[in-house]
């Protein structure tokens, strides 16, 4: 049975969507019976225009993975996309943890949480690459 892991951010519009993408690549690459979702807590955030960040693909360009079959609006996490999930991994702690305890309080600390901040606080040149790394050692854990 393939398991899931979900990955969460504020607008899953950048971060998270970055790193569903991204797993969804690599799994495959390294044959890792793993897929991946991605849903935002809080979706709505001014200044994000359509279905995705420019900058993911930009990036995924660069990378030479196509994303067509990713542009959809951001997605609100829901309990049942928290149910589905092997794992949940938060983008940033200081960010999410707190939206994740006042929307799923149970699932507080059943969340993996990373540190990557947003375009506020970090250019996409240096998390988004970060987010890979991150990626890249999430599926040796899983192989």
């Amino acid at each position: 049975m393939t398991k899931h892991v979900l990955f969460l951010c504020t607008g899953n519009y950048y971060r998270s969507r970055h790193a569903a993408i991204f797993f969804k690549h690599r799994a495959a690459r390294e044959s890792v019976d793993w897929i991946a979702a991605s849903r935002g807590l809080r979706i709505g955030w001014p200044g994000n225009f359509g279905a995705m960040s420019h900058y993911i693909e930009d990036r995924l360009g660069q990378l030479g993975i196509c994303c067509d079959e990713y542009r959809h609006m951001p997605l609100q996490c829901r309990r049942c996309d928290l149910e589905q999930a092997s794992i949940v991994v938060a983008l940033k702690e200081d960010e999410h943890r707190p939206m994740v305890a006042k929307y799923f309080p149970d699932w507080e600390e059943r969340v993996r949480y990373w540190h990557v901040h947003d375009v506020d606080a970090a250019h996409p040149e240096t998390a988004l690459p970060e987010i890979e790394g991150l990626v890249e050692v999430l599926i040796a854990e899983l192989k």
